[in-house]
């Protein structure tokens, strides 16, 4: 048997704490396992001709996990993620105001020149640039400097076994190549592996970063003035930088292919979810606009595709929805959960599913996949929420086979630990688990100098382009061969179709999944 925890060490970018919410049981189809324990069931017959594996994410930093939006969770960017990106606001309640009250007013920080997240500058977007291969957006390979300020649990312990153990984007022999090449600093100086972290070090570490491939889909303008900006987020895209993604979200593009840049989030959609996404060009746009959802003065339909035949009429689920972990974004139904309300209705059916309109009365955290995995019908390729995990029901009317909310949490880690996994799929048979290469030395690698990079308005590779990839001698995933997600990987069947606030209204096309012929949305 094979230790998960060892081999995914070896192999990611991350810390072996985070988990990826979106992509949990996104790859559950390729291997076997036993969710009682941190195990893979690997194929006896010998590791294949060659390292490949497929391409995987980690949890810390990663997109906000609602559907509507409305909500953000707050991120921890502990991890070696994305320090930069450290603006993320506080989490947003949604709780409506008392009859009689005030409304709640949405802090924004009304000084334009001050609304610029770090990040996000010239420099930033210009680090590198866009091809298209086999129907995904790719990015070039770049050189990126991860930074965090020393948390007082480090101060006096050496550099090295701090990120040896805090940071597992590398095993401790990496990070001492690092130290001594001047690529991992401490207030920008060279220090020794043995120096004692201080009070307020600032601690910096110079990585060569893969990004996880994207649909090659357009994202589509649905309407734009001098305030806002509407548009069609395909699915598999986050909205901003976060985790392994950063020129791979929807703020980068929009500023790289249409000089849309410093555009204010109004809200957030699941990095799987497609369809309308807000954005505000001014702060006075964005706050007005979240102080409407806020105070649910906007309204929200959804389409989504569901497991079996939804029952007749408008059901509705007013079932309260708690967070059963804000470190790996899971939710369920629960007594001790905030108030919601969903609406949903039967609008067509395709084989043995059923479309579904759905309208969101409150903006909770996963709110239209936990009502419809509490009514038994959960949404067909959601790849957590429909998923033995939850139990024999998969959660339906709240049953999760009688196990403790901890014991979910950490069975929901060690599936995904399995599952999500490198791995390759022969056909008609088992999946192998595959241990990449040793670290080869550094003369069998050369370091490729040209820097990949595309200014805004400028097309993307209409192919990959080898003169403009970069390497590193010391870069791991240089040495890993990924095999590029599928439509399955990238896709949920939920999207978000119609905003309606006050005085305003846009709405999207529907995806291909939601387009068959019997299904009539002229009824709604």
């Amino acid at each position: 048997m094979l230790n998960t925890t060892c081999v995914r060490n070896a192999q990611t970018q991350h810390g072996d704490a985070g988990v990826d919410v979106e992509n949990i049981f996104l790859h559950r189809s390729m291997l076997a396992t036993n969710i009682g324990s941190s195990t893979l069931l690997t194929d006896a017959a010998g590791p294949p001709a060659s390292p490949q594996c497929v391409w995987f994410h980690d949890f810390k930093g990663t997109e906000p996990t609602e559907e509507d939006g409305s909500q953000e969770s707050v991120q921890s960017l502990e991890g070696p993620d994305e320090k930069e990106e450290i603006t993320i606001s506080e989490k947003r309640k949604t709780e409506t105001p008392e009859e009689g009250s005030k409304p709640k007013k949405v802090k924004l920080d009304g000084n334009d020149s001050k609304t610029k997240r770090p990040g996000f500058s010239d420099e930033r977007y210009d680090e590198t640039s866009y091809y298209f291969e086999n129907g995904l957006r790719k990015v070039y390979p770049y050189n990126f400097t991860f930074t965090t300020y020393a948390k007082g649990r480090w101060v006096d312990e050496k550099i090295l076994e701090v990120f040896s153990r805090e940071f597992r984007a590398a095993p401790p022999e990496e990070y001492e190549r690092s130290l001594e090449a001047g690529k991992l600093t401490v207030n920008n100086e060279k220090v020794a592996k043995d120096y004692k972290i201080k009070h307020n070090d600032l601690l910096a570490n110079v990585v060569h970063r893969h990004e996880v491939p994207v649909t090659s889909q357009p994202i589509k303008i649905v309407y734009m003035d001098k305030d806002i900006v509407v548009v069609n987020k395909p699915a598999s895209i986050p909205v901003h930088p976060c985790g392994r993604y950063r020129h791979n979200t929807v703020v980068f593009i929009l500023a790289k292919e249409h000089n849309l840049k410093n555009l204010r989030t109004i809200h957030r959609l699941d990095r799987l979810t497609s369809g309308l996404l807000l954005f505000g060009r001014t702060s006075e746009k964005a706050r007005q606009l979240e102080q409407q959802i806020r105070n649910r003065e906007v309204q929200k339909e959804y389409v989504c595709r569901v497991e079996g035949r939804f029952p007749d009429g408008v059901i509705e689920c007013c079932e309260p929805i708690e967070v059963v972990s804000y470190k790996i974004g899971v939710c369920r139904v629960s007594p001790k959960g905030k108030d919601c309300k969903t609406t949903f209705q039967r609008i067509g059916e395709v084989g043995d599913c059923s479309i579904v309109h759905c309208k969101p009365l409150t903006g909770r955290m996963h709110q239209i996949r936990v009502h419809l995995q509490y009514l038994g019908y959960p949404i067909s390729n959601d790849p957590l929420y429909n998923h033995e995990v939850f139990g024999p029901l998969k959660g339906r009317g709240g049953d999760i086979g009688g196990i403790s909310d901890e014991q979910l949490i950490n069975n929901l880690i060690s599936v995904h630990n399995a599952e999500n996994w490198l791995g390759t799929q022969e056909e008609n048979g088992p999946v192998r688990v595959v241990i990449p290469k040793e670290v080869q030395k550094s003369s069998e690698i050369e370091p490729t100098n040209t820097v990949s990079t595309q200014t805004c308005l400028e097309e993307p590779d209409s192919s990959y382009d080898p003169k403009k990839d970069t390497s590193d001698p010391h870069c791991c995933e240089c040495k890993i061969n990924y095999r590029d997600p599928e439509e399955k990987d990238l896709v949920m069947y939920l999207h978000a179709w119609k905003y309606r606030g006050i005085n305003w209204e846009y709405k999207t096309e529907l995806p291909d999944w939601a387009c068959e012929t019997n299904i009539n949305y002229n009824q709604l």
